[in-house]
């Protein structure tokens, strides 16, 4: 049995430096660069149209009134960002930071570039493409568009999207999220692991259970909180550094186009690797190209499919350019020492994110802000990834209600799995199944690229 885990473990790690490799990351990015061209580079020319008409418009009258079993268009966008939003802007960003140098956030700011305009591709065509039941309710994303918009000769890519996004749900959304939460309430209060575990799976049943209208309304109170309570503590941090920005905006740009040898490695090494990992952070961070978030912007009560699609530039915008960046900036503001080695003597990424802040604020306050802001971003990813979960399921099932239901339970479950240490394998697991993910939604993209350029220029011709 033991001889079996152990090939298992390595077959799936081998499977997973493909899914997260150079050759997935080239066409994650490649497909942003393609949709940015057939778009008319919609980022770019309504980025302020944009801006105003999402982060502008939240007081507005339309996302104040009730929309019935919709979301209305902000509590879609706090749905995906709480999924977007996790504990990778924190601890994958430091961990991407020590190994791929201060250039990796310049390739994480490319990336996320023309990941905008993939999130808005995306999300245009699970507008366009979605189903409504009987009772009104709007049900989209990739598996949908891939159905309603290539046909049902590609049904079998639908299935294929919806198998991977429900397992993943488990691992990504769940186990990882909750072994988080488990690990910083521990640092808070010492809290038993199996204490919290209970905890939490008594909070997400409370959220889940009352449905779609229940988490989007949940999100909309807990994303804005915990991103105006993250994003204060970092412009505070980098204040008490300013007279550093300068120079580590400076380290980020030479370092992301230097071609010297790193340690004894071949000429130019020390670009591929920053490339590599900025690209592969602002990917798994923004999840632009997953396919993850459609799901929850789908669920919108918005009818124009370009007026939803417009809030994810937005999102990404938000989740990278913004809160991964002030990780960066107060990892590298910290002048710790960087690289693998460096690294390895921290307990974890997470750790050394705590660290970084915490050689910046006085006393033990950075810790305080880190562990407090990962309870928060994972709580809102396992809400999240919840209907994600319940959305592949419900496609694969023909939306039976037994097998959703049954779902909801298991799901709900799996925080004490997360919590109490359990299932490393299975988050590994998902972790690639995750990623996986990208290639069916990625087909889809490139082969309905004319109906979101169609989308675009009907939307913003009179504009």
């Amino acid at each position: 049995m033991e001889d079996f885990l152990e090939i298992f473990t390595k077959v799936e790690r081998s499977i997973n430096d493909f899914v997260w490799g150079p050759i997935m990351l080239a066409l994650l990015v490649g497909t942003g660069v393609f949709l940015t061209f057939r778009t008319g580079w919609v980022q770019v020319r309504w980025f302020g149209y944009i801006m105003r008409n999402t982060v502008g418009s939240l007081f507005s009258k339309k996302n104040q009134r009730d929309h019935g079993s919709n979301l209305s268009p902000f509590q879609a966008v706090t749905t995906a960002l709480a999924g977007t939003v996790g504990t990778g802007n924190i601890a994958g960003v430091t961990g991407a930071i020590f190994i791929g140098g201060p250039g990796s956030v310049f390739w994480m700011w490319v990336s996320a570039f023309f990941g905008m305009c993939t999130k808005y591709s995306e999300i245009a065509l699970a507008m366009k493409f979605r189903n409504t039941d009987a009772r009104g309710v709007h049900k989209g994303g990739p598996m949908y568009y891939i159905e309603n918009g290539l046909g049902r000769g590609w049904k079998w890519l639908a299935v294929v999207f919806a198998l991977l996004g429900g397992v993943a749900s488990f691992g990504i959304g769940n186990i990882a999220q909750s072994s988080e939460i488990a690990g910083a309430l521990n640092g808070l209060f010492g809290l038993d692991p199996l204490v919290s575990g209970i905890i939490l799976t008594v909070l997400v049943a409370i959220v889940i259970l009352g449905g779609v209208k229940r988490i989007g309304q949940v999100t909309s109170l807990l994303v804005p909180f915990m991103s105006v309570f993250y994003v204060a503590a970092g412009v505070v941090v980098i204040l008490m550094r300013i007279t550093d920005v300068p120079g580590v905006f400076g380290a980020i740009f030479s370092s992301a186009f230097s071609f010297d040898a790193v340690g004894g490695g071949v000429f130019g090494y020390a670009i591929m690797v920053a490339m590599k990992n900025g690209f592969a952070r602002g990917v798994f961070s923004n999840e632009a190209g997953l396919g993850s978030a459609p799901i929850a912007h789908a669920a919108s009560s918005t009818e124009n499919p370009a007026e939803q699609a417009i809030w994810g530039v937005f999102e990404v915008f938000f989740d990278t350019i913004v809160i991964c960046s002030i990780t960066a900036l107060t990892v590298l503001l910290s002048g710790f020492e960087l690289g693998a080695e460096a690294l390895k003597t921290y307990a974890s990424n997470g750790a050394a994110a705590v660290e970084a802040f915490n050689s910046i604020l006085p006393g033990t306050l950075g810790g305080t802000i880190i562990q407090i802001s990962l309870v928060f971003f994972a709580l809102s990813t396992i809400l999240s990834w919840s209907y994600y979960g319940e959305r592949c399921w419900g496609y694969l099932s023909g939306d039976n209600r037994a097998v959703t239901g049954i779902y909801k339970i298991v799901f709900v479950l799996f925080c004490i799995v997360g919590a109490t240490g359990s299932g490393q394998l299975m988050w590994n697991i998902s972790d690639t199944l995750n990623g996986a993910m990208a290639i069916p939604n990625l087909i889809a993209l490139l082969l309905l690229s004319g109906a979101v350029a169609n989308i675009t220029r009907s939307y913003f011709k009179n504009k």
